[in-house]
């Protein structure tokens, strides 16, 4: 029998599970292109770190489109102008400078910090609302609610309308997937472009409403428009917080299911964790390279020839940068398989890198370092149900559609500060 070829083996729902083996394989080559007309797509860790800064590497989203892999969203497909993740300097500079003054330094330094409290009490109302289980379902009961209440609270959305907006974030984070993004039909793309659509409608009556009576929140900032540089249109406004509202949440999901079922498979870690809450900050960053939540970044055209390891990947072509395969590089990382949250010199990949790195970075390690600690800390002789567990079927959001848990006891709460 032939062997498909080894992109479309990675993504496969079948590899979701256990992924690294596929790329310790694509690093064999590494800068594959197995097809004409399809990505070349680089997996070392010196490489993708080389072109997340190279200037002839374009995430706009006209030149993908150009490329022939942008039909799923664009102005023509949302109503909506690209976000500042889509864009290139200067204009991507312009928004990501306005957005990042109502998120954090130097103009709200303590925005992140000072939400500390609030999201330990939410952390622990979760962990209390497991009642006296003995049974638990991590991602619904804990690592979904816990990071879309904070990016609700943040942004200024009400949580009540989390199922609302549940049904149009749902298709538009699908359509990231490269499998679904080839092989989506035409209904498809029409609930992902109306999806769009509504969840820019939604959040423009919010915009709309905090213009005339501001709050204490993102959209508030937003619709102000006093950041650097002037402000944003209101189809900017909307466009950004779009993008802020599902990747607030959607990779920070997987940060905490990926690193409570890693710890689960490595009792010692989770025994050190709970003994020592501090270590958390360690944990959290070995886990983004280790299990990182995004695997793969395929919305990348060249602009520009560039020559690579002997290979001349042509202007105009599209290139995916699989961030998991260089996070086990062993040309970058000693023992690369190997999850220590002792590891020294932990340069990863799991945020990215460049003037694109995430956005919400800060957000997410704290949600993470604070979950993952209550979780050890509170849960008795937590084991895992199934192993492995369920997986969404996204390649590049990659994490368990489903956590069960089996616990003995959840300890009552407390105050643990670190």
């Amino acid at each position: 029998m032939t062997q498909a070829p080894l992109l479309r083996r990675i993504t496969d729902h079948s590899s979701r599970a256990d992924p690294y083996p596929l790329y310790e394989e694509l690093r064999r080559t590494p800068v594959l292109h197995e097809e004409e007309g399809g990505p070349y797509v680089v997996s070392s860790y010196y490489d993708i770190l080389g072109l997340l800064h190279d200037p002839r590497v374009s995430s706009d989203a006209a030149n993908l489109a150009a490329a022939g892999d942008d039909e799923l969203s664009g102005p023509e497909a949302t109503g909506l102008p690209p976000s500042f993740l889509r864009l290139d300097p200067p204009e991507h500079d312009r928004l990501r400078r306005i957005a990042n003054s109502s998120f954090g330094p130097p103009h709200r330094p303590r925005r992140i910090d000072s939400m500390r409290g609030e999201l330990a009490g939410i952390v622990t109302g979760l962990v209390d609302g497991f009642g006296d289980a003995r049974q638990i379902d991590l991602v619904d009961q804990f690592a979904y609610p816990f990071p879309v209440t904070v990016i609700c609270r943040l942004l200024g959305v009400p949580r009540e309308d989390e199922p609302r907006f549940r049904g149009w974030v749902d298709p538009v984070v699908a359509a990231l997937d490269p499998d679904t993004r080839q092989g989506g039909d035409a209904g498809f793309r029409r609930t992902v472009q109306e999806a769009r659509m509504q969840l820019g409608m939604y959040l423009a009556g919010l915009v709309e409403q905090r213009a005339r009576e501001p709050r204490d929140d993102m959209l508030s900032d937003l619709a102000a428009g006093h950041g650097p540089g002037g402000s944003m249109s209101t189809m900017e406004v909307l466009s950004t917080a779009v993008l802020l509202l599902i990747a607030g949440h959607e990779t920070t999901v997987n940060l905490i299911a990926n690193g409570m079922l890693t710890l689960l498979r490595h009792p010692e870690c989770l025994h050190r964790l709970r003994e020592d809450p501090g270590l958390s900050v360690r944990v959290v960053e070995e886990l983004l390279r280790y299990e990182p939540p995004v695997q793969l970044v395929p919305q990348r055209t060249c602009i520009a020839d560039i020559e690579l390891r002997g290979v001349t990947i042509p202007r105009e072509s599209r290139i995916w940068l699989v961030l998991a395969a260089g996070n086990r590089d062993p040309e970058r990382f000693r023992d690369p398989d190997r999850f220590d949250p002792d590891r020294e010199d932990l340069e990863h990949l799991g945020f990215g890198s460049g003037i694109h790195i995430c956005f919400g970075a800060p957000l997410a390690r704290l949600e993470a370092q604070l979950a993952l600690a209550e979780l050890a800390r509170r849960l008795d002789g937590p084991r895992l149900v199934e192993d492995p567990p369920p997986y969404r079927s996204n390649a590049v959001l990659r994490g368990p559609r489903h956590l069960h848990v089996a616990v003995d006891a959840v300890r009552p709460s407390e105050a643990v500060y670190f």
